[in-house]
């Protein structure tokens, strides 16, 4: 009886949803496993974070003593915001913990698990790969016409030249993704593959 509270404390956590006890889900990923860590994602998306929040307090003070704010921080915000948008993605994509419809995904076996899994990672990458080559064309137009901002008058392509970067990041973490589903799977049939071996040797010595 006295073991049973350890048990509770030490049992990963839970939440309630329709009368059901759902465990929380857990990266699908080591961090050994990448060469290049998610964390640096994290750090980045707590950068921007940190200074979206000094901007628009700095903004508030300053349109709250003088009624007016500052003329940048607006156009600024909009570019931190996405930045921060495809910087979480990249994360996401990496521990594999974007949105799927679990329906489909867990009805069948292991290896249609992984089967799935790897041809979700790479209609990622294709995506991310498309975006990315939009991206640059979009920054060499306006790098070529001289485009600004409307904001400070900023050269516009210093802000969508991080749209591709980002993005062919986004679809490097998801063709690394699609790799280690597709060890994953040649691990699968190799142990069903000595699996099977080790019964036939069974079935040989238990003949007469």
């Amino acid at each position: 009886m006295e073991q049973q509270p350890e048990a509770r404390r030490d049992a990963p956590p839970q939440h309630a949803v329709d009368s059901a006890l759902i465990t929380e889900p857990v990266d699908q990923a080591d961090e050994s496993q990448f060469r290049i860590s998610p964390r640096i994602e994290d750090w980045i998306g707590v950068i921007v974070m940190a200074l979206l929040v000094l901007i628009t307090f700095a903004n508030v003070v300053v349109r709250y003593l003088t009624d007016e704010s500052f003329a940048w921080t607006e156009e600024f915000s909009v570019f931190l915001m996405i930045v921060l948008a495809l910087v979480g993605g990249s994360a996401a994509v990496a521990r594999d913990r974007h949105i799927r419809i679990e329906f489909f995904f867990e009805r069948g076996s292991e290896a249609r698990q992984r089967r799935l899994a790897i041809v979700s990672a790479l209609a990622v990458a294709a995506m991310f790969v498309a975006l990315a080559v939009l991206g640059v064309r979009i920054t060499w137009d306006e790098y070529s016409y001289g485009e600004t901002s409307p904001g400070i008058g900023v050269p516009s392509w210093w802000y969508s030249i991080w749209l591709p970067v980002l993005s062919a990041c986004i679809a490097l973490r998801a063709l690394a993704l699609a790799g280690r589903n597709v060890r994953a799977l040649k691990a699968l049939h190799a142990a069903r593959r000595d699996g099977a071996g080790h019964m036939d040797a069974s079935r040989e010595e238990r003949r007469p």
